[in-house]
């Protein structure tokens, strides 16, 4: 028995060894230097979009932000502006297809050719499967899939002629392991996996690397912004509990400079995050275990709500006592930091 085992034990100290060098590895920063870059950051607006913004504002990069919410992006701008660097914060719905191809036009006359296209505007909607309705699927596709397609598209020449180019697309470990009551956003972000790295293949002969992001939780104080579905509160405070232990998030300043590192090194994909990168590990390895496990991490979370768990809320309408507890208090610091805070509507 001990020998039939020993096979698997050894493969996960391997793996184990893997992921540990994986980690020291993808601190490299690279040699690609973001000054004078023309860069865009879809959903820059709060959030991660706005660390990574932030974060390019501060090596000279010229940036391009969108995001929906007018105001919001005009807080932004501000803050990204207030040292004097060229900025430009551009209102978009990302799911209509002519509205990504004249941003990119609109980024291109005003800054001139972009260098790095980061697709990062995302949504997430957390409930039980039976809840979910085809809306959440198309949803989640429009954002996570199509709008990055487009956006790739509308890109795409201008680097062929140039014969050089980053794109950037921030997935997630939802979309290498099937997390349980995210359904649609992981179908999503499997798929936008699948086409990241089918980009990459036939697009690196031409000088353009596309880079996949498979961050696991970060810190980014979205939580609120979230769509919850079943037992709404209940599922919010599951969910912005999760967002907020230290041992599985990451902060988003760490996390937005190591996609910047893995964009200046080219990297095909990075995963970010321990606790992601042991999870799709073990997807890799035993993927039947690893989902039969997390099955039964299902059992544990919030159930079925009737008629009443169909309905759509976000998770600052399905705040409770838990939510707001000492608990969160890292993801309420962050909340504040990553103007997420004044856009509830």
């Amino acid at each position: 028995m001990k020998q039939r085992n020993q096979p698997k034990w050894l493969a996960l100290a391997g793996m184990g060894a893997v992921i540990a060098a994986a980690a020291l590895w993808s601190n490299r920063r690279g040699s690609y230097d973001l000054a004078g870059r023309v860069v865009l950051i879809t959903g820059g607006s709060r959030g991660l979009g706005l660390v990574l913004a932030r974060q390019a504002v501060a090596e000279g990069a010229k940036v391009a932000i969108c995001a929906r919410d007018a105001e919001e992006l005009e807080r932004a701008r501000q803050e990204l502006a207030a040292g004097g660097t060229e900025v430009v914060a551009l209102q978009r719905d990302l799911t209509d297809p002519e509205a990504v191809r004249s941003l990119i036009a609109e980024v291109q006359e005003q800054l001139g050719f972009i260098d790095v296209l980061i697709n990062n505007a995302g949504i997430i909607t957390a409930g039980p499967l039976d809840h979910m309705e085809l809306r959440e699927y198309q949803d989640s596709m429009d954002t996570h899939f199509w709008a990055p397609l487009h956006a790739m598209q509308a890109v795409l020449p201008a680097m062929r002629r140039r014969g050089e180019g980053r794109i950037i697309n921030i997935a997630s470990v939802g979309g290498k392991v099937p997390i349980p009551h995210l359904a649609p956003y992981c179908a999503s972000k499997f798929a936008l996996v699948g086409l990241s790295e089918s980009f990459r293949i036939e697009l690196k002969q031409h000088g353009i690397l596309v880079t996949t992001i498979c961050p696991n939780l970060l810190r980014t104080g979205s939580a609120r912004h979230a769509i919850v579905k079943g037992k709404h509160k209940e599922e919010y405070a599951t969910f912005v509990v999760a967002d907020s232990l230290p041992v599985l998030t990451l902060d988003a300043e760490a996390a937005a400079r190591r996609i910047w590192n893995a964009c200046r090194r080219g990297d095909a994909e990075v995963i970010v995050g321990t606790p992601a990168k042991l999870l799709a590990g073990l997807h890799g390895l035993i993927p039947g275990t690893t989902t039969d496990l997390l099955s039964l991490v299902n059992r544990a979370l919030p159930g079925e709500n009737g008629e009443l768990g169909d309905e759509r809320r976000h998770g600052y309408e399905s705040e409770s006592a838990v939510s707001r507890s000492w608990v969160t208090t890292l993801t309420r610091k962050a909340e504040k930091e990553n103007n997420e805070l004044a856009s509830d509507k």
